[in-house]
């Protein structure tokens, strides 16, 4: 789960401390993989005491971009027993909890894994991904690139086969504004959310 960032758009407020109806963001985002053997949260240490069982880790150095966050969160959940699937999950996107079973249930065994798709965009940070597929990418990123950090999320997921899993219920739904969490709050308020 990557929970860093700037939040520039917020003025620097941090988004996993963020109340929507009621519930932080990052609860929502760790109620959305309750079920994990596993789960790690990549962002501040300011969060120690906050993500219960998770594994919180972050990159090196911070604020490296969201793929050097997947590479963090994939070092600190590697050990025996590891999942075969991750779930990649931004803080900032309160609809997971509707999106984890879709992606869970549209992997297929030709796919390395599965992404929401909203109207024709990959949600490639709402992804599910088979793991050891998912650390090639990284492994290869690393070797054609020289570091992960500042790399796009597109040119790690580009040799990935993903099943798009059309968003039509807005699950994708980000906290990038303020304007953007009063939209979800008064959806969330009407119960569309």
């Amino acid at each position: 789960m990557l929970a860093g960032g700037r939040a520039s758009r917020l003025r620097g407020t941090p988004k996993p401390g963020l109340l929507l109806d009621g519930s932080r963001l990052l609860d929502r985002a760790l109620a959305a993989v309750a079920g994990a053997a596993a789960t790690a949260v990549v962002g501040p240490d300011d969060l120690a005491g906050t993500v219960g069982t998770a594994i919180l880790t972050r990159e090196d150095p911070p604020f490296g971009g969201p793929v050097a966050g997947i590479d963090a969160g994939l070092r600190a959940l590697d050990r025996p027993g590891a999942p075969g699937v991750v779930v990649l999950l931004a803080v900032d996107v309160p609809g997971a909890s509707r999106a984890v079973p879709r992606l869970l249930a549209a992997l297929t065994d030709d796919a390395d894994g599965a992404c929401l798709d909203r109207d024709g965009h990959p949600q490639w940070l709402i992804a599910a991904i088979r793991r050891d597929r998912l650390t090639g990418a990284l492994v290869t990123l690393h070797a054609q690139a020289g570091s992960v950090h500042d790399q796009p999320v597109r040119r790690l997921v580009a040799p990935l086969r993903l099943v798009g899993v059309p968003d039509d219920d807005g699950a994708s739904d980000d906290v990038d504004t303020w304007d953007d969490l009063a939209r979800l709050e008064a959806a969330a308020r009407k119960g569309m959310r």
